[in-house]
């Protein structure tokens, strides 16, 4: 058996460093969760508490507010629904980006561009006056929208990336043999598109499920609040409950961690590739 040549200094230090970077951005995660299953009286120690016997009360406290069910499926309709809806547009928009020669196309790309870089905070004033002029506050479908144009110029920037790094010849190829062009890219281009379809679904997943402000301005009727506004419920008459807190976190978390370890292996080639081609 061939004997692994031993670690040099570099790769030991560039290893340490991974590790202690790990350390850092992975301890307020474990900081949450365990924090998650301690009673109050220990979340609330002068002193940190490493060892102590997990208890789940929290839990079912953070799941038994009222209309907790409510929130998850607005949550999730207004999630999946801006991410389907994205990836829809961006496809096409994508396509004629990086395929289609036409007058305004750099243009096109600038606004897409500036689109990206804008903090939509800056919007929810007019976003607001806009929804109640029009007698659309508490909307789920308008929320969904809002949320759709927020994750829209990340997904179209990312995926006229992919489409500008497949070849065009294998495009020419299958009209040549018989294919339209919506055929070509149906069977050609769209089955290379996996990395990149993963990776902005991720993104977008990410953006709309963790997104505050919008909801918390246009939508005040409690029916119509997302998981978002949930974690902002757990006081009592002593002040906030921690304990429900964090266990709410980690409920929150979990759907983008499931959703991250199911894309990771496409998503994590998807986010450099898509960024850097065409």
């Amino acid at each position: 058996m061939r004997r692994r040549p031993p670690l040099r200094p570099a790769a030991i230090l560039k290893n340490l460093t991974a590790l202690a970077l790990a350390a850092v951005f992975l301890f307020p995660v474990y900081w949450m969760f365990s924090s998650s299953l301690k009673p109050q009286h220990e979340i609330l120690s002068k002193d940190p508490v490493f060892l102590f016997t997990p208890t789940f009360e929290n839990y079912p406290t953070a799941t038994g507010v009222d209309l907790f069910w409510t929130f998850v499926r607005n949550s999730l309709i207004v999630t999946l629904g801006a991410v389907l809806l994205a990836l829809l547009v961006a496809l096409a928009a994508s396509f004629a980006i990086a395929r289609m020669k036409f007058k305004g196309r750099k243009g096109m790309v600038l606004v897409v561009m500036m689109a990206q870089m804008a903090p939509w905070e800056v919007m929810v004033i007019a976003m607001y006056m806009i929804a109640r002029d029009g007698a659309m506050l508490n909307s789920i479908p308008l929320l969904t929208a809002i949320y759709f144009v927020m994750v829209l110029p990340f997904t179209i920037w990312t995926l006229r990336g992919f489409i500008a790094a497949v070849p065009v010849e294998l495009e020419e190829a299958a009209q040549i043999d018989g294919c339209t062009r919506g055929q070509a890219f149906r069977k050609v281009i769209f089955p290379l598109l996996a990395p990149g379809l993963m990776s902005t679904s991720l993104f977008g997943f990410i953006t709309a499920w963790n997104e505050f402000a919008m909801v918390l301005v246009l939508n005040k009727d409690k029916e119509a609040h997302t998981l978002t506004l949930w974690l902002t419920q757990f006081q009592t008459a002593f002040g906030d409950d921690w304990g429900a807190t964090m266990a709410a976190s980690t409920l929150f978390a979990l759907p983008v961690l499931i959703v991250f370890l199911f894309l990771q292996r496409r998503a994590v080639g998807g986010m450099t590739a898509g960024a850097v081609k065409g």
